[in-house]
C-alpha cells in the first residue's frame, strides 16, 4: 500500500535542530498549492538555494525519509523559469514510492501549519512547540496537535459476493463504502451507521482488515469486512453515491491503483483470502 515504502523508513518526529543540505526536498506554497519543478517533483534543496533567496529561518522542517529530509517555506507559490505550480494531490503519483509517501506527508503537514496560524480560543498567534510536534498560543496555552481525521472502509460481504458503490462525482471507479468517524463513535460504530445510510442495510460479523494513512484527504482509514445481515433490496442514498451494486469473486471490476487500502480490501476478497 502506499505507506510500504520498506526497506525505507519515515522519521516523522519534530526535529528542529536539522538543518537543510544537498539532497533534502523543499516544498514551497501555501493552500495545497506548491511549486514543481518541470518533472513535476518538488525541488531539491540544492536548486532552491540557488534559484530563491529564502533565509535560512524560513526552512521549517516536516519530517524525513532515511536521512532525506523534507521542508516548507512558508510563501505563495509561484512559477518561474524551469518551475511550475501544482497541487500537492499530485504526490501520490511520483516515484519511486517513498518519494510519493515521502512528499504526500510533508504536503498533509504543510497544510497543517498553513491552517493553524492562530488560536482558536482566543486569537492569538500560536508558536511550535518545543518538545512534540504541536503548535501552542504563549497567551492562554492552548496546544494543538496536527489534524488527522479518522476515517472507515468497509467492504460489505455476502457469501461470494461484495457490495460496491459509486460517488455521484469526482473519483468514477467503483470503490467500497466509506466515511468518517463522528465525535462519540467507535470504528465500528462508524461501519455500522455508513452501511445503513448509504444503502439502507444491517451487518454482523465486523472483522478489522488494517488501516491506512492517506495524507491526500487528511485522514487515517481504517478498513473493515463485514457480513450482510439480510438480503433485502438496497435503499440506494443519493446525495453521494450513484450507484451500489454486489459483484461475485470473478465479476468484481479492475481498480486504477494497487496502493491504496480500498483496492487491497477488493483485491483481498477477489483472491479469496477474506
Amino acid at each position: 500500500m502506499f505507506q510500504d515504502i520498506a526497506p525505507h523508513v519515515l522519521n516523522n518526529q519534530n526535529d528542529k535542530r536539522r538543518a537543510p543540505h544537498k539532497g533534502d526536498y523543499v516544498l514551497i506554497g501555501r493552500k495545497q498549492q506548491v511549486v514543481l519543478t518541470t518533472t513535476g517533483t518538488l525541488p531539491l534543496y540544492e536548486m532552491v538555494a540557488k534559484d530563491w533567496a529564502f533565509d535560512e529561518a524560513q526552512y521549517r522542517y516536516l519530517l524525513a525519509i532515511d536521512d532525506i529530509a523534507f521542508y516548507w517555506v512558508d510563501v505563495d507559490a509561484t512559477e518561474k523559469a524551469d518551475y511550475q505550480v501544482g497541487a500537492a494531490r499530485s504526490f501520490r503519483n511520483l516515484t519511486p514510492d517513498w518519494l510519493a509517501f515521502g512528499s504526500s506527508t510533508a504536503a498533509h503537514l504543510a497544510w497543517w501549519y498553513d491552517t493553524s496560524r492562530f488560536c482558536g480560543h482566543c486569537g492569538q498567534p500560536l508558536q511550535e512547540g518545543t518538545t512534540e510536534r504541536s503548535l501552542v498560543c504563549e497567551a492562554c496555552g492552548q496546544t494543538i496537535y496536527p489534524t488527522i481525521m479518522p476515517a472507515i472502509i468497509v467492504g460489505v460481504t455476502h457469501g461470494d459476493k461484495l457490495l460496491m458503490t459509486k460517488f455521484l462525482g469526482g473519483y468514477d471507479r467503483y470503490a467500497l463504502i466509506s466515511g468518517y468517524t463522528e465525535i462519540g463513535e467507535t470504528f465500528e460504530d462508524t461501519v455500522r451507521r455508513e452501511i445503513m445510510e448509504e444503502v439502507g442495510l444491517q451487518v454482523h460479523n465486523i472483522r478489522y482488515y488494517g488501516s491506512q494513512p492517506w495524507a491526500p484527504s487528511h485522514t487515517l482509514l481504517a478498513g473493515y469486512f463485514a457480513d450482510l445481515d439480510k438480503d433485502i433490496a438496497i435503499e440506494l442514498e443519493t446525495d453521494e453515491l450513484a450507484k451500489a451494486q454486489w459483484f461475485t469473486r470473478d465479476q468484481i471490476p479492475k481498480g486504477d491503483t494497487t496502493d491504496s487500502l480500498t483496492w487491497t480490501m477488493i483485491e483481498a476478497f477477489r483472491n479469496q483470502k477474506i
